[in-house]
């Protein structure tokens, strides 16, 4: 026997569907690897800050420091902070990147039940869902681009301490 056309017309319909949020998934991943690196480097450069001040304090504990002892202190001291802000923002944006991928997960689950049951108040649910998940995902690139900006003012102190 012919399956029906119209049925599976609704069938390849329903995988499209399903499939949409997830290209939104693959993009997040996309953004979780790059924010992930970008994580992963600023904790770094977090630990080496504080091994080179815990170094310079034991290094000088046996006498008096020097002005550039007290001005490297100082230094390291306000870019760890500044770091650490940063780090939040990142993990901020790394939360949001996650959050997104479970609103598009449950997305396409919803859609592969709406298949099934079709009910109007789900499709509303539906909709809802993927559209938190784009407006988390804009909040993600908000905090990443914070972040990008808070990384600048950084480096720029960094350079003019050393001028």
């Amino acid at each position: 026997m012919k399956p029906d056309f119209a049925e599976n017309l609704s069938v390849i319909q329903a995988i499209q569907l399903i499939l949409a949020p997830g290209v939104m998934i693959s993009a997040c991943g996309l953004l979780l690897l790059g924010i992930n690196n970008k994580f992963t480097s600023v904790l770094n450069r977090i630990r080496i800050l504080t091994e080179e001040k815990r170094k310079t304090i034991l290094n000088a504990s046996d006498r008096n420091f020097h002005s550039n002892e007290i001005q490297r202190i100082e230094s390291i001291t306000r870019q760890v902070a500044g770091l650490l802000n940063r780090a939040k923002l990142i993990r901020n944006s790394i939360f949001c990147y996650l959050c997104a991928v479970g609103l598009f997960v449950t997305t396409s689950l919803l859609i592969g039940a709406d298949y099934f049951v079709p009910m109007i108040q789900l499709r509303y649910l539906i909709l809802s869902m993927f559209l938190s998940g784009m407006v988390v995902v804009f909040v993600g690139v908000i905090f990443g681009v914070i972040d990008t900006m808070k990384g600048f003012a950084i480096v720029k102190f960094e350079v003019q301490v050393d001028e």
